[in-house]
């Protein structure tokens, strides 16, 4: 399926078509975080029996990877618009292989949750360095709206996010919980390999352009440090841990001042300020992805402690939500437009919450598909509306740390996730948890719609003239 997409034809000028050598790459490093975000939803109950951790413990396992990936990702992005994709693509992958090895010999949770943070910092370089070749070659090729090539990172990237839990559980029962983070050792040497033979070496800003760039070290730091207060608060939201809000605050109003004053920022807090519709793309992608993970993560357990499945069985009942996401984003991604995917794939989001209301202990495997088909709907087309959105929507200057900003908001999304998971589900993840966070869902994804609905700017993508590659001037100044 991802081959047909990126046989299509696409409008292009004389300068030539896509370099389809990019497009491994690529996709290896846009799948190396979904594939570990999705595999742990059922490794959190094996590794909990292993070291006798209860859900609120392992929860950490995937906050330390959301933490990291959420600071890592417009670092990264920011470092690939002003050094190139090459290196730090390679520096990724590296990383992730230690994660992997650390994963495989750790002696305890708390090891575990380092190879997590690690890995997130690892995985953090593959998404940006795509959306930098993509905006890339989209100059060289003068091709109006890669809408194919965009759709193939979004189905590689949904592909795996949603195998990881069948590929999790079966890792699982062929060699244990370690297996679900040794499989990132031979992804990050074919990532190092893939890397060296196929991404192009690329001059630094600074020599392209004769204008000395300067690294935006304290805007990163005091961005950093807010995003760590904000999450580690919304992990454990506790009236003692007032303090953790504060330091935000302060460290955010530092942030602003820094960045607005600096010559060369690390955020450029003027163009997002003034261009609402990426703002609102933003906005969209945190309530999408609380809905998503609270769904990827919660459901799963449930399906393991509420209805007694074990974890490969776990997973195989994801697969229907695998095989509608892929059919969907196949069928749609071709097209540039994303209002009508996001209507829909709020109202998708809508019905399968209401239908985890009537799930109970001893729910028929027929009401089980039914949930995961319907949540596959959403899955195939809003996260693919966004990335086009951020596409025509950002600075193609910036284009790299927008795509990274994208990133963070859905971690932040996640964090908020489990959160919310832990708060439902008590010492186990039990029916009336489920139902709890059913309603909780509800309400997000109501708003996400109502969000929709307003932003009459989503209509104009898709257009003739709404080309990024036509109108960098224009969003400059948005």
């Amino acid at each position: 399926m991802i081959e047909r997409l990126t046989r299509r034809k696409t409008k292009t000028t004389a300068r030539g078509s896509f370099d389809r050598k990019l497009l491994a790459p690529m996709m290896l490093g846009s799948m190396l975080n979904p594939v570990n975000s999705s595999i742990i939803s059922v490794s959190l109950v094996p590794i909990g029996a292993a070291f006798g951790a209860p859900p609120s413990q392992t929860a950490w396992l995937v906050s330390a990877l959301y933490l990291a990936t959420s600071i890592g990702q417009p670092v990264m992005g920011r470092l690939i618009d002003l050094y190139g994709p090459r290196r730090l693509f390679l520096a990724g992958a590296a990383l992730t292989g230690i994660a992997g090895l650390i994963g495989l010999l750790a002696p305890n949770l708390g090891t575990l949750i380092i190879a997590r943070v690690v890995l997130g910092f690892g995985t953090c370089a593959g998404y940006p360095a795509a959306m930098y070749l993509i905006r890339g070659e989209a100059r060289r090729t003068g091709q109006e709206s890669p809408a194919a090539i965009l759709a193939t990172i979004a189905v590689a990237s949904q592909t795996i996010a949603v195998i990881g839990p069948p590929l999790g559980g079966l890792l699982i029962g062929l060699g244990g919980w370690r297996s679900t983070f040794a499989v990132n050792i031979p992804l990050a040497a074919a990532g190092l390999i893939l890397g060296v033979l196929r991404l192009p070496k690329e001059r630094p800003l600074a020599e392209r352009t004769g204008e000395r760039v300067r690294l935006d070290l304290i805007g990163m730091g005091l961005f950093a440090a807010t995003l760590v207060s904000l999450l580690l608060f919304l992990m454990e939201p506790r009236a003692d841990r007032w303090y953790l809000p504060v330091l935000m605050a302060v460290a955010a109003a530092g942030f602003a001042v820094r960045e607005l004053r600096a010559a060369e920022p690390f955020i450029d807090l003027r163009v997002f300020g003034g261009n609402l519709p990426l703002l609102l793309t933003y906005a969209r992608a945190l309530l999408v992805s609380v809905v998503s993970y609270v769904f990827l993560y919660g459901y799963t357990q449930w399906l393991q402690d509420g209805r007694g499945l074990t974890a490969s069985q776990a997973g195989l009942a994801q697969l229907p939500l695998f095989l509608t996401g892929i059919a969907v984003s196949t069928a749609t991604g071709r097209r540039a437009a994303v209002r009508g995917k996001l209507l829909v794939g709020a109202v998708a989001q809508i019905v399968g919450c209401s239908l985890l209301l009537l799930l109970q202990p001893h729910s028929a495997i027929g009401l089980l598909i039914t949930v995961a088909l319907v949540f596959g709907i959403p899955q195939g087309l809003i996260n693919l509306a966004l990335q086009n959105a951020v596409y025509h929507q950002a600075d193609p200057e910036r284009m790299g740390s927008s795509a990274g900003l994208l990133r963070t908001f859905f971690y932040l999304g996640a964090i908020v996730a489990s959160s919310a998971n832990g708060a439902f589900f008590g010492a186990r993840a039990d029916t009336g948890g489920l139902h709890g966070l059913a309603w909780f869902m509800l309400a997000i994804t109501g708003l996400c719609l109502a969000l929709t609905l307003v932003d009459r700017s989503l209509g104009r993508i898709g257009s003739e003239d709404s080309s990024p590659a036509q109108q960098p001037t224009q969003r400059k100044a948005s």
